[in-house]
């Protein structure tokens, strides 16, 4: 019985889990936020600024999208909707690729 020590794998495969893998690191850059927000974080940290300068952008236009008065549940449902949205696009490009 011989066993297969090299597996070569199709290129597009790769490309597709790297591309999931990015937009996967986005949705939990957007819930690392989150919970900064909501566990009520120290602003003047620095790895705190460092995660919100990375949240932000990477939030587009969700920001300012519910306003419920509640300045922890805006920040839950906009940066939350953001995330999924990353998880979502990853997926379908993802399944574009791979095919």
């Amino acid at each position: 019985m011989t066993t297969r020590r090299w597996h070569v794998t199709s290129g597009r495969g790769t490309a597709a889990r790297v591309v999931f893998g990015v937009t996967a690191i986005f949705a939990l850059i957007e819930a690392v936020y989150i919970l900064l927000i909501v566990l009520g974080a120290n602003t003047a940290n620095g790895f705190f600024a460092f995660i919100q300068s990375l949240a932000e952008p990477l939030a587009l236009f969700f920001p300012g999208l519910f306003g419920t008065g509640n300045y922890n549940l805006d920040i839950f449902l906009n940066y939350g909707l953001a995330a999924v949205f990353w998880l979502v696009v990853g997926s379908i490009l993802a399944r574009v690729i791979g095919r």
